[in-house]
């Protein structure tokens, strides 16, 4: 399959990963989402699980929730995600739910992934919608931030 990509496809993982050096600055770890609806950004953000003392919340989540808002509708079927790190159970369900168009992530996550790692959300008969999934975009730069990350930490 042809990953759909216009001009501006480079530069919605670009946002998604400045939203994650934003999240690494505050000391979460690094993941960036942007929610894109017509070309336009609906929604950015990056993990807040300890500024928001929540568990869930994940920058996909975060996104999904305000571009849900400011829609006024739980489904977002002509929205794409980008995302700097596979997303993990939780997201997959999210994005499955919200009915989001495409996802485009970044790195792969083999111990917390859920699309290409782990149980693969979106081919499990019991999933609800499967978006069209595109990984490694902006995968090199997504992954030195979550190593980078990581080695401060240890």
């Amino acid at each position: 399959m042809t990953v759909p990509f216009t001009d501006a496809t480079p530069n919605f993982m670009d946002t998604a990963l400045a939203e994650a050096r934003l999240a690494a600055r505050r000391g979460e770890v690094p993941v960036g989402a942007v929610l894109v609806h017509q070309g336009k950004i609906l929604a950015r953000d990056g993990n807040r699980t300890l500024e928001l003392s929540d568990p869930t919340a994940h920058a996909e989540i975060l996104v999904i929730r305000a571009a849900a808002r400011d829609l006024g509708s739980q489904r977002l079927p002509e929205c794409d995600l980008y995302v700097t790190l596979e997303p993990c159970p939780m997201c997959a369900g999210a994005i499955s739910f919200a009915r989001i168009r495409r996802l485009y992530f970044g790195a792969g996550d083999p111990k917390g992934g859920a699309v290409e790692h782990g149980v693969r959300f979106f081919t499990q008969p019991t999933c609800h919608h499967a978006p069209e999934v595109y990984s490694g975009i902006g995968e090199r730069d997504a992954g030195r931030l979550l190593k980078a990350f990581f080695a401060k930490k240890r």
